[in-house]
């Protein structure tokens, strides 16, 4: 397997683990107030993750361009 499919194999999974946050985070928020202490530390995840995706993707775009 390539670096290209490599790379694009983690993109791929990034993007099913900003999913999942984004639906943690999205659920979270419809249980408010009553769950307000944890929204830091899924929100802090959930950007964590986001981060992680964008960074990734952007060494997926560098790496087909120099392809």
């Amino acid at each position: 397997m390539s670096n290209l499919d490599e790379m694009g194999k983690k993109v791929r999974k990034l993007q099913l683990r900003a999913a999942v946050a984004k639906t943690r985070l999205r659920g979270l928020a419809e249980d408010l107030p009553r769950k307000w202490r944890e929204i830091e530390e899924v929100a802090e995840e959930t950007s964590a993750v986001f981060a992680e995706l964008d960074g990734a993707k952007r060494e997926l775009a560098a790496m087909k361009k120099l392809r």
